[in-house]
């Protein structure tokens, strides 16, 4: 039996993946900042396998607790899956810059430090760790700027980290999803702060969160290293490098709404 924790566990693709494992017979760590939200989760899972611990994942003192929970609960740590994500839809001109802040913390900071401080368990088990990045980190997306900028910061230091955990038979697969239906969009942070105030922008489908995890676990089972789920996305990002300009164009004009 694997031991999984996953931080967002509450709604949206946390939920989808922890519904999946648990259907796999893993027992799971689940952790979200909607104490309420989670405790009704781990209610409809049941006690024999789940452990819930709800907080602010940009917190070391929750990493602590968490990664105590997985030595006194079950003894062991398995996979580490950073879902855990907060995005904004605003003009970076027009955006207070504690919401980049705000967004760099919960995108970046977070899922690096809590997967520092969980090696040693992950060592012992030769685990795995699953960060989800986005194809927002490959190439810019208007109006969200912050998330963009976070979202690469966290695919460049995991790319780095793979080569060095890989000596401790630690496996690392960066999962590169574009546009899903789960509420870290509908939850938005306008430019102030508060909700955004307009409906998002999107290219290509729109993807269930249930379809994406299914995709995660399959990649995890194979442990693969990358994980491009969406084939249209995925080619955006091939024409930001090969034609900048014509991209910036097709952006623009798709994302009006974004910057006006």
């Amino acid at each position: 039996m694997r031991v999984v924790l996953i931080t967002g566990a509450a709604s949206g693709l946390g939920w989808q993946l922890a519904r999946a494992c648990h259907a796999r017979g893993d027992a799971l760590l689940l952790t979200d900042i909607d104490a309420s939200g989670l405790s009704a989760r781990a209610d409809e899972l049941g006690s024999e396998r789940v452990m819930a611990l709800a907080g602010d994942i940009t917190e070391p003192e929750l990493h602590e607790r968490l990664l105590d929970g997985c030595r006194q609960r079950f003894g062991r740590l398995d996979v580490l899956i950073n879902n855990a994500g907060i995005t904004h839809r605003s003009p970076t001109l027009r955006t207070d810059p504690a919401v980049f802040r705000k967004v760099m913390a919960v995108d970046y900071h977070a899922p690096l430090e809590l997967t520092l401080a969980a090696l040693p368990l992950l060592r012992e088990s030769r685990g795995q760790v699953v960060a989800i990045g986005s194809m927002a980190g490959w190439m810019p997306v208007l109006g969200r700027a912050g998330y963009c900028a976070a979202k690469s910061a966290l695919g460049q230091a995991f790319e780095v980290l793979r080569a060095e955990i890989a000596r401790d038979g630690i496996g690392l697969l960066m999962v590169y999803p574009s546009f899903l239906d789960t509420p870290i969009d509908r939850n938005a942070l306008g430019g102030d702060g508060k909700p955004a105030g307009h409906a998002r922008s999107t290219i290509g489908k729109i993807r269930s969160a249930d379809w994406m995890a299914s995709l995660i676990l399959d990649a995890l089972q194979q442990r693969r290293e990358r994980l491009f789920p969406d084939r249209g996305s995925w080619l955006a990002s091939l024409l930001w490098r090969l034609a900048p300009a014509l991209y910036h164009r097709k952006m623009s004009q798709r994302f009006a709404g974004e910057i006006s």
